[in-house]
């Protein structure tokens, strides 16, 4: 292993404006102001924890210009062992990180928890922080999947006016919700916090935030550990094409587990043979959901919720139990949902500010979507391809576009990534890792699962000495598969 001195290496300040694509501020922005400060006061559902607001400018570019408030959280370390505080950046994109904190705040270990305050918040755009609100008619015109020329034709003209909805109810927040700007609004944090350097846990999405700030703010980097990493330098087909595969890969995973388990209710049975029955009934509009009585499933639905059961082992069983529930259940007429409010949160939003996912015409979407399915014969549909529809039409370029990282931080960020996760594949991790060169280090866990630091002790401990002491694992580290015990 690798021990870092704590003592930071001074970076030169044109390395750190070149990494950022920033040019030297003029003499008067340069002017100190005041340090911003955050109000803490006891959270209204838990006073074990604290919650406050920082004010923040919309838009990084007129920081003299709208503000608005970010939301956060924090639980206190105890004052005899306290070292600093951690920074947790939430999933989603759009989970909370301050209800993380309120609520969630032992997934990090007892020893982290003495250590440092464990602080989140809720990007800019969701939850607590100015969330994006459109018109929930407009949200609700979006298909999981386009049938036609026609159909995509409207796609991009809904869209167009879902766009033009959102920035009216939401305001001039709209147009910057992308991550550049969230890992502005980190690094004031980090400084409101009182924090010379950040000390950083992202999660899937979060670790989006995490590479965007170690590439703006190099030498302000203390550790930085980004579990299940989302590969950011990817273009339209390859996104879907690697999410495709670690979908299939996560599902043939569950089909061996039930092959040899019998706590698999379909343990004797061709479970392929029998998911192959559903998909051809949700393409006939015959497949009903039994958690939600006389709702149709469509194939696309379908594929999404099998993806979503197959995030934690212990979830499995319950997956095999659905698929029979699936079977049993009767055929009935769709149940149009009931009517709500007139709008509806938008935490999406963030996703078409990050990523350019352009396709033509309908006949290269339907190109994809064959691809996919040869990819993923079995989940069909890889949750990338609700993104294509929601993005389409979105103009470019976006605010902060997929690139090659362009990392050079004094020690080395910590990937931790599991081979046989379900969403965020260990193939991203890996070029992630490449990438970063000598300025990452990876850290495999074996087994199973949408991240695996709650998952595996050995992970666990890794991730713990590399924040607390900053010891970096040695190359090929690793970690063996924990079976699951269901």
């Amino acid at each position: 292993m690798l021990r870092v001195r704590k003592s930071a290496v001074g970076w030169a300040v044109s390395l750190a404006l070149t990494a950022a694509a920033l040019t030297p501020a003029s003499p008067a922005a340069a002017r100190p102001r005041p340090a911003p400060t955050i109000d803490w006061r006891p959270c209204a559902t838990d006073t074990s924890a604290e919650c406050g607001t920082l004010s923040l400018p919309v838009d990084w570019n007129r920081p003299r210009g709208e503000r608005f408030d970010l939301s956060l959280a924090r639980r206190v370390a105890d004052p005899a062992t306290r070292e600093g505080a951690l920074v947790f950046g939430p999933g989603g994109p759009g989970d909370s990180g301050v209800d993380r904190v309120v609520n969630g705040s032992s997934r990090f270990s007892a020893d982290l928890r003495a250590r440092f305050d464990i602080v989140s918040f809720d990007p800019r755009g969701t939850g607590g922080s100015h969330p994006v609100v459109c018109a929930r008619d407009l949200l609700a015109r979006q298909p999981q999947l386009i049938a036609d020329q026609a159909q995509f034709d409207a796609v991009l003209a809904n869209n167009a006016l879902l766009r033009t909805d959102c920035r009216a109810r939401t305001g001039a927040l709209y147009d910057h919700v992308d991550t550049t700007s969230a890992a502005r609004d980190l690094d004031a944090v980090r400084a409101a916090l009182g924090e010379r350097q950040l000390t950083f846990h992202g999660s899937s999405y979060g670790t989006l935030l995490g590479q965007r700030y170690a590439e703006l703010y190099p030498d302000r980097v203390r550790a930085m550990v980004l579990e299940a990493a989302m590969d950011h330098s990817l273009g339209t087909r390859a996104f879907l094409d690697t999410q495709a595969v670690t979908a299939e890969g996560a599902f043939d995973e569950f089909l061996a587990w039930c092959a040899r388990s019998a706590d698999c209710v379909l343990h004797d049975r061709d479970v392929r043979a029998s998911w192959a029955g559903l998909h051809a009934r949700a393409e006939s509009g015959s497949l009903t959901d039994p958690d939600r009585a006389g709702a149709t499933l469509d194939p696309f639905e379908l594929s999404r919720l099998a993806h979503k059961k197959l995030y934690d082992t212990w979830r499995w069983p319950g997956l095999a139990e659905w698929i029979v529930r699936l079977e049993n259940a009767a055929t009935a007429p769709s149940v149009r949902p009931l009517a709500g409010e007139a709008v509806a949160p938008y935490p999406f939003a963030v996703f078409c500010q990050d990523w350019s996912l352009p396709v033509r015409d309908y006949r290269e979407y339907v190109e994809h979507l064959r691809r996919s399915a040869r990819l993923a014969p079995d989940l069909r549909y890889p949750p990338a391809l609700f993104a294509l529809v929601t993005c389409l039409g979105t103009p470019t370029p976006v605010a902060n576009p997929q690139h090659r990282l362009r990392v050079h931080t004094a020690v080395p960020l910590l990937l931790a990534a599991t081979v046989h996760d379900p969403a965020s594949g260990y193939d991203w991790a890996r070029n992630v890792a490449r990438q970063l060169g000598r300025h990452g280090a990876l850290l495999t866990y074996q087994g199973w699962g949408h991240g695996s630091y709650s998952t595996s002790p050995c992970v666990q401990r890794a991730v713990d000495s590399y924040l607390i002491d900053q010891v970096v694992p040695a190359r090929g580290a690793s970690c063996p598969a924990i079976k699951p015990e269901v």
